[in-house]
């Protein structure tokens, strides 16, 4: 059963996945997830993309790369005159 309401439980969704979130936030949380499937795919994946993230190998990155990357970051903090 699809919900259209599904956007409450983003503003919470980082909280209870870390384990964080209040005792009733994470029961309202449950209890969606229990009716709605599209939620839970969106909790299931998540949960996946962080496991992996925090435990895969991180890619090397080239050093022209990251040299670019770090001038696209580079900005100009001087007032317009």
């Amino acid at each position: 059963m699809a919900h259209t309401n599904c956007e409450h439980l983003l503003a919470d969704l980082s909280d209870y996945i870390d384990g964080e979130a209040a005792d009733a936030v994470c029961a309202e949380i449950e209890r969606h997830l229990a009716d709605c499937a599209d939620c839970r795919a969106v909790v299931d994946t998540l949960r996946k993309t962080i496991y992996l993230y925090r435990n895969l190998p991180q890619p090397a990155l080239p050093e022209a790369t990251r040299t670019r990357l770090l001038a696209a970051f580079t900005f100009d903090t001087a007032p317009d005159t």
